[in-house]
């Protein structure tokens, strides 16, 4: 999650050679911004004058683009539902387990550090191909979901939707010595932080889709921090919406489920939602599974197969929100 300091998460399963050239094929290039590498991933169907949604994919921790790629099994989804994908990496020299910096001040404000690289990049797809600016989505794993959060705080005019698996709320930690405080337990006050979300929005500030997945057992990231997250976004949603903490979107779910799943994960879903449905924030709670991408695919890093399919639900769920198309 954090990894400056050593030995913080050891990779689980290391990709195979052939793998990593089956994710560096033709459709799937590296380019560089401000001195960071990210790789675009081009559905099958991609036509140059076709416009396109976008997905930002944020690693978490030892983690890389190609791995992130496999073990999300998002460019698969991309060729099935038309999107384009593109997986900003963070640099070792940035930090010495390629985290991304959620924690510290300077990567947490708008126009600095890896918040403003980031931005840069999904700028620069918007040049390079026709995307859909209604339909860009950003998620990330562990340090990469915290970072994801980040995104939707920091430059909210380019998202409309934020998918976050294992992460934590906006500034919950200033610090890399807090931040496994954070990380054993859970953070400040939601409601408090997200204030403080609301106010880093500025004028720019606009209500987003949010689906949050998280293990309870997780032994990285107290899945606590799934609750915090749903809360400060509500918080950051309603003062979003009309400048204030009025019930636009409860603090009570509206509808919770619990699936039980032969062969796989029981888990258990919770829907919070505004006032007529327009935009809705998801929190899955998945049984037994640890510090992983959902449903991923076990020959990247971090996943675990059994749990319901995180990118296909994210992707499904950020397709079915109607609140983005009238911002």
């Amino acid at each position: 999650m954090l990894g400056s300091l050593p030995n913080v998460i050891n990779t689980s399963t290391l990709v195979s050679s052939s793998e990593q050239q089956e994710a560096s094929s033709e459709s799937f290039k590296t380019y560089t911004h401000k001195g960071k590498k990210f790789k675009v991933y081009l559905p099958k169907s991609y036509h140059i004058l076709k416009s396109y949604p976008l997905m930002v994919m944020l690693h978490g921790c030892t983690q890389n683009a190609d791995d992130f790629a496999i073990g999300t099994q998002m460019n698969e989804l991309a060729d099935e539902k038309e999107f384009i994908v593109v997986y900003p990496q963070q640099s070792s020299n940035s930090n010495m387990n390629k985290c991304w910096n959620w924690f510290e001040p300077l990567h947490q404000i708008r126009g600095f550090g890896e918040p403003a690289i980031i931005a840069g990049i999904v700028k620069k797809v918007q040049n390079m191909h026709f995307i859909q600016k209604n339909k860009v989505f950003i998620a990330g794993l562990s340090a990469g979901g915290a970072m994801s959060i980040v995104m939707g705080v920091t430059y909210p005019e380019l998202f409309a939707g934020i998918g976050v698996s294992a992460g934590i709320e906006y500034q919950a930690a200033l610090n890399v010595f807090n931040a496994y405080s954070v990380m054993a337990s859970k953070g400040p006050s939601p409601v408090k932080q997200g204030r403080i979300a609301y106010q880093q929005m500025g004028k720019r500030a606009k209500p987003l889709p949010l689906i949050v997945f998280h293990g309870n057992a997780d032994s990285t990231v107290n899945v606590a921090n799934a609750d915090q997250v749903v809360h400060q976004w509500i918080t950051t949603n309603n003062l979003a919406y009309n400048g204030k903490i009025d019930g636009w979107i409860q603090n009570s779910p509206v509808k919770t489920r619990e699936e039980k799943i032969l062969f796989g994960r029981d888990y258990t879903t919770y829907r919070y939602e505004s006032s007529k449905g327009e935009l809705a924030i998801d929190k899955y709670i998945i049984n037994g599974m640890g510090h992983a991408w959902s449903g991923g695919n076990s020959a990247g890093s971090y996943t675990d197969p059994k749990g319901p399919n995180a990118s296909r639900i994210m992707w499904d769920f950020f397709m079915s929100q109607k609140y983005k198309q009238s911002i």
